[in-house]
């Protein structure tokens, strides 16, 4: 396994959920730590990680992140999400920074520990691939929750549409593929954490924001925009299981049933 640094972007000012790093979330002894704290605790728990650091430009998320032990990175209140963040920490570092960076978004705190080590090998193993990032196929059950975020006007989870490699075509917040005539078909739950090479988090910076990444609010679309293809780590093993990121309030009970269900503390 290459050497590779796990970085946690947060930031205070989120336009669906303001200050949402620091919500607290009940575990399964009823005790309740920040989300940051339990993203940071998925995070620590990957093995073979050479460094934990979460990345942000507010002062409120620093000092608690500390108060649990976390290192910290500053950036910059320009960057305009978590790659960013990400690019700016390796920038800064230099050459002790490693070949991989790991985005681990501090709203999936249920990110298992398997994913980002998936994440990894993939790129060993594919000198050529630059950016990886885990799906689920979507059971009916997870489909029909995300359609009930669109009925009720929710911005929730992502999903992606894969070509025959699994290679990324396209992200959305919207359900996708339709499946027209009530055709099944296919659908993969994008679960928001990204290992990158560091040329891939390079070219990423220096390039604005596309059409795209704007009009769906999701970063990875910068990627796709500007031809760095994405390749998707298909969990198949995880079909059925409940995996869910902090988005909006409602999510709240959502994740705190997980952490209930798979005791987590």
């Amino acid at each position: 396994m290459s050497r590779f640094w796990i970085i946690i972007p947060a930031r205070y000012a989120s336009s669906r959920y303001p200050g949402k790093p620091l919500v607290p979330l009940r575990g399964a002894t009823g005790v309740a730590k920040s989300l940051i704290q339990r993203a940071w605790e998925a995070a620590m728990a990957v093995p073979g990680a050479e460094r934990v650091l979460v990345a942000t430009d507010d002062d409120r998320i620093a000092e608690a992140a500390q108060a649990f032990g976390a290192e910290v990175a500053m950036t910059s209140e320009a960057c305009r999400n978590g790659t960013e963040r990400c690019a700016e920490v390796a920038a800064a570092a230099g050459a002790s920074a490693p070949e991989i960076m790991v985005n681990l978004q501090g709203d999936a705190p249920l990110t298992p520990p398997a994913f980002v080590t998936a994440l990894v090998q993939a790129l060993v193993d594919a000198p050529e691939v630059a950016v990886t990032t885990p799906v689920i196929p979507c059971t009916p059950e997870v489909l029909d929750r995300f359609r009930a975020d669109r009925a009720a006007g929710r911005v929730g989870g992502t999903l992606a549409v894969l070509d025959r490699g699994y290679r990324a075509l396209y992200f959305s917040k919207e359900v996708v593929p339709f499946g027209a005539d009530g055709v099944a078909v296919p659908a993969f739950h994008h679960v928001g954490v990204y290992a990158f090479r560091s040329e891939a988090l390079s070219a990423y910076a220096a390039t604005d924001v596309g059409y795209l990444e704007g009009s769906e609010g999701l970063e990875q679309l910068r990627f796709l925009e500007n031809a760095i293809p994405v390749q998707c780590v298909v969990q198949r093993d995880r079909v059925g299981s409940m995996f869910w990121e902090i988005n909006n309030p409602s999510d709240v009970p959502v994740v705190e049933r997980a952490l209930l269900e798979r005791d987590i503390v």
